[in-house]
């Protein structure tokens, strides 16, 4: 069970950081990896189809990431499976009662 857990938990990271990567080589003005080979090429192979690729990764990404939590989620059990981390109450003990204070005094000793 852990160690699926921790497959899931692995391949969320490694699509994180594919999907920041992604992000990052995206120009939002239109930019980005399209323009990088742009030029008198971009006729040639399309500065659309980089976009397209671009965006389309980043969906799929997003929606891998999603999956994968949502899958953790389930395979990890119910919250009434996990054990209780509340601890019960402690029962206090009643204080000891103090001796009235007429059982306390010192005994005088009588005078001759």
């Amino acid at each position: 069970m852990d160690t699926i857990f921790t497959l899931l938990m692995v391949l969320v990271m490694i699509a994180s950081v594919l999907l920041v990567i992604i992000i990052m080589a995206q120009n939002p003005k239109g930019g980005g990896l399209s323009s990088t080979f742009g030029g008198a090429s971009s006729a040639q192979f399309g500065v659309q189809r980089t976009n397209d690729f671009m965006e389309k990764a980043t969906w799929t990404l997003g929606t891998v990431i999603i999956v994968l939590i949502l899958l953790s989620v389930v395979i990890t059990g119910k919250p009434s499976q996990v054990a209780p981390t509340q601890q019960q109450p402690v029962k206090k003990e009643a204080p000891a009662q103090s001796a009235p204070a007429s059982q306390t005094t010192t005994p005088v000793k009588p005078t001759k």
